[in-house]
């Protein structure tokens, strides 16, 4: 499943925020930097999920922060397709056999 990820509108411009969910998660991607106004940490895009239905903190994807936009996206497209399959595989497995 293809992510659209959106810029969130921030009262700070230099905030780079983009957000994206699918199939009952939330991915974010943002850009930090060592220095200046915006987000901290180590420079690069760092990406990060959670589960839309439960108001827990995000998890930061391996591999952040990543050098490319699209290097991110890539990774929570990956993600979202491991859990997809993951669900599949369990509602398979709960699945009541035919008698």
């Amino acid at each position: 499943m293809a992510l659209h990820f959106r810029r969130v509108d921030t009262a700070v411009n230099a905030l780079e925020i983009w957000m994206a969910s699918g199939g009952g998660f939330s991915f974010v991607i943002s850009n930090e930097s060592r220095t200046g106004p915006g987000l901290h940490g180590k420079p690069g895009l760092v990406a990060s999920w959670r589960p839309v239905q439960v108001n827990k903190s995000a998890i930061k994807l391996g591999g952040s922060p990543f050098s490319t936009f699209a290097e991110a996206k890539e990774a929570c497209e990956a993600l979202l397709e491991t859990f997809e399959q993951m669900n599949a595989l369990q509602a398979s497995t709960i699945a009541p056999s035919p008698q």
